[in-house]
């Protein structure tokens, strides 16, 4: 089998995703057509539901926050060679965490709260992730396996939380109390009328400047830390690791450590941010969105960025192209993410090689 072809870094980083989405968007643009509407009208209307007003943008920044905390965690498992699927379980047990803290501190002040909630929230995330990685590294465990396996676990542990322990009492939602004063976290529009800066009222938070400091925390741990280093060189030469003195054991659960406790970041956002309380399915799916937005990202905390408010617009975007053409329900929404991670993902190198051709490329290897 003939090695991929080699492209410039440019390329490789920008222009082959951008190809690969213009060809989701093409053959989504099909789907709409074969329904009877428009495909330049839904595109119009996807791109302002999502981008067209400071609402609007506010709820895709808002998406984007959850995807980048999920997309960070795939990465960083990624670039150790680990395909860490369990973001969503993790998810689960790190928010878990973060509202306990907000449930029992929600009358201290909320910045003496923020730091043992985002502490909380990814010590659970990577307690939940550690075991999937004991059993990788220790016990010869498929990761795959064992984090979907922890995903349900984690759905079961909460149901059963909420239903016997944690539910409001004298209600039938399976949902907590919510959170007193200093759990809440402060609303991005807020904060930006306190330096004259006006912006709509929408869910976005202080979680999003959070996201975005993970993502420089883990730009500079992975390309700028002998730990970092030491990763990707087990990542992607176990035996060559070994010979060098570094252990794939180590690596492997330190990774999945990290990995859990990015994952458990998203409760900042959904609890803190937005909902207030402990409910049912708060991640709602972020988690798996997360490894879509880790490979459009080329696993890459930049790309990660990228392709996280992408998928936030088409959240976003898609409720309005929902609402305004009927025929385009949620579940063809559904169908454009997914053509989306088809060919920025499973699919993503069937247009390498006429690139590669354009651009006078020669193929990489032997």
């Amino acid at each position: 089998m003939s090695a991929p072809r080699k492209l410039p870094r440019w390329a490789e980083l920008g222009l082959l995703p951008l190809v690969n989405l213009t060809a989701a968007l093409l053959l989504s643009g099909l789907v709409v057509r074969l329904l009877g509407e428009s495909p330049w009208a839904a595109l119009k209307l996807l791109a302002d539901g999502a981008f067209g007003s400071q609402e609007a943008v506010g709820y895709t920044l808002y998406y984007a926050t959850s995807y980048i905390f999920t997309g960070l965690a795939v990465a960083v498992a990624y670039h150790a060679g680990l395909f860490n699927i369990g973001a969503e379980g993790q998810a689960y047990v790190g928010g878990l965490c973060t509202g306990l803290v907000c449930l029992g501190l929600g009358t201290w002040p909320f910045w003496a709260v923020l730091p043992l909630a985002v502490a909380a929230g990814a010590a659970g995330g990577a307690a939940w992730a550690f075991i999937p990685g004991w059993l990788q590294a220790r016990r010869g465990s498929h990761i795959v396996i064992t984090t979907i396996m922890f995903n349900f676990l984690a759905a079961a542990l909460m149901t059963y939380l909420l239903v016997n322990v944690l539910i409001r009492p004298g209600q039938q939602s399976p949902e907590s109390r919510e959170f007193g004063p200093g759990g809440v976290m402060p609303p991005l529009h807020e904060l930006l009328a306190k330096v004259g800066l006006t912006f709509a009222s929408t869910p976005l938070n202080l979680s999003f400047v959070l996201a975005l400091l993970a993502a420089g925390f883990v730009a500079v741990f992975i390309w700028r830390t002998r730990w970092g280093y030491a990763l990707r060189v087990a990542g992607e030469n176990a035996a060559a690791a070994g010979y060098a003195g570094i252990s794939p054991a180590r690596v492997t659960i330190g990774a999945m450590l990290l990995s859990g406790a990015l994952a458990g970041g998203l409760g900042l956002n959904e609890l803190m941010g937005a909902q207030h309380r402990i409910l049912i399915d708060f991640p709602g799916g972020a988690g798996f969105v997360g490894i879509a937005v880790a490979l459009m990202g080329r696993n890459r905390p930049l790309g990660v960025i990228g392709a996280a408010i992408l998928f936030g617009a088409l959240a976003q975007g898609g409720s309005q192209l929902s609402f305004d053409m009927p025929k385009v329900n949620r579940d063809m929404v559904v169908v454009i993410q997914g053509l989306v991670i088809l060919f920025c993902g499973a699919l993503e190198n069937v247009f390498r090689g006429p690139l590669a051709r354009l651009l006078g490329q020669r193929e990489g290897g032997a």
